[in-house]
């Protein structure tokens, strides 16, 4: 490799490194407490859910038809959005609101949403808990979710919503281009001494270098996994935009145009359940969106469904069951980008391998930050000689013993 080639190398190093780092450390660091987000909500919240009620194993579910016809009993009048069962507990969540206008509404008061839910026990179907009304009194935030919230901001956007989606997600690209430079500019470096040496007799500039280099090829495969994801990751709402605007309207044309039905001439709910698991084989249904959702049909019901084991568990298929006659219209596996969105997912989260894989992820997170700070030691450190020699090239006499710069002048030699 040529000198000129290495100073190439080692400028897109240092530039691309210099760019990003701040943002990874926001990143990095916020990260680690997302990562046991639900062990820190459980340990420091609790959950004030209602004991379930205790019976005997194998208790079958309640037909989601007597829930769904529970809800509207206890709201008469409202609409119901959505039912979806819980992931980790035997219970039903049903979504309502007073009309599908007064959601659109919604997007003008954010802070005074009309839509409510509903948590029923799914093999009971007895009420568990609902949420307050649209008019009472917000509940009082804790610091644990304060904390949190403030976390996932800082993570996913800084606060800027999509234009700090997208500003991240740059970020990401160009923290992977500054692993790619660091290995061509380092890999035979590291050749020359034992891996895990760290030169501590020497100069302390020489030991940050040893330190980042072995932090850094420790680390080289995840940090860059989850580097290139989290750029997908952050790509995902014009992703999910592409995917509405060009397969989701050609499966909806034929029913753009008509009405959506009252909800008391609908078919049935458990049945398009059941007929979605059917069309699906190999994955589980995690909710049902009612016909006129924003996200769906005027006049289907849209189930999705998701794979059964933990990487395939972010894969979804929509499936749309006619709700004026319960029969099946189609089930439509989502195109490759956003099967590549949601594979990656749980990569960068690590929450696809239980509690060992989080703890794991969360220390090479502690090990990247690592290589971050060692990288800004030595840029620090190499300003200061670029300095120093500044300083002696305008006659400033420097201690070399304490490293530091002495305003200490020499009469006559600065011009």
């Amino acid at each position: 490799m040529t000198t000129r080639i290495l100073r190439r190398w080692f400028v897109v190093h240092k530039w691309t490194s210099l760019v990003c780092t701040l943002f990874l450390l926001i990143v990095c660091v916020t990260g680690l407490p997302l990562l046991f987000s639900e062990q820190i909500w459980d340990t420091f919240v609790g959950d004030d859910d209602p004991p379930y009620e205790v019976l005997p194993p194998g208790t079958p579910n309640a037909s989601l038809d007597v829930i769904v016809e529970k809800a509207r009993a206890l709201y008469p009048g409202q609409i119901i959005t959505s039912v979806n069962p819980d992931d980790d507990e035997p219970a039903v969540l049903v979504s309502m609101a007073p009309s599908w206008q007064a959601l659109k509404d919604d997007e003008n008061y954010p802070d005074r949403p009309s839509g409510h839910w509903i948590k029923f026990d799914a093999r009971t179907a007895k009420i568990l808990e609902q949420s307050r009304p649209a008019d009472a009194p917000k509940e009082p935030r804790t610091w644990t979710g304060i904390i949190m919230g403030i976390c996932n901001r800082l993570h996913t956007s800084l606060f800027a919503y999509l234009p700090g989606r997208l500003f991240l997600g740059l970020m990401g690209g160009v923290f992977v281009a500054s692993l790619v430079s660091g290995t061509v500019l380092y890999g035979r470096f590291m050749k020359r001494l034992p891996f895990g040496s760290v030169r501590r007799d020497r100069a302390s500039r020489l030991t940050w270098l040893d330190l980042h280099n072995l932090l850094g090829t420790a680390t080289l495969v995840w940090a860059t996994v989850v580097g290139f994801t989290g750029l997908v990751n952050e790509l995902q709402t014009p992703l999910f935009g592409l995917w509405r605007v060009t397969d989701v309207r050609q499966i909806l044309r034929p029913y753009a145009d008509l009405p959506v039905p009252s909800q008391d001439h609908l078919s049935s709910v458990q049945a398009a359940f059941d007929t979605a698991a059917k069309a699906a084989p190999g994955n589980e249904v995690t909710g049902l969106s009612f016909p006129g959702a924003s996200f769906g049909s005027p006049v289907h019901y849209v189930l999705w469904t998701r794979g059964a084991t933990p990487l395939r568990a972010r894969l979804f298929t929509p499936v749309l069951v006619d709700a004026r006659t319960g029969e099946l219209t189609g089930a439509y596996p989502m195109p490759w980008y956003l099967r590549f969105l949601e594979i990656s997912r749980p990569l960068h989260f690590g929450d696809y391998g239980g509690m060992p894989l989080k703890i794991l992820w969360a220390l090479l997170d502690v090990v990247v930050i690592g290589v971050l700070v060692s990288g800004l030691m030595l840029w620090v450190g190499k300003r200061r000689i670029a300095t120093d020699a500044r300083l002696r090239a305008l006659g400033y006499e420097l201690d070399d013993v304490d490293d530091a710069a002495v305003p200490a002048l020499t009469a006559g030699i600065v011009r």
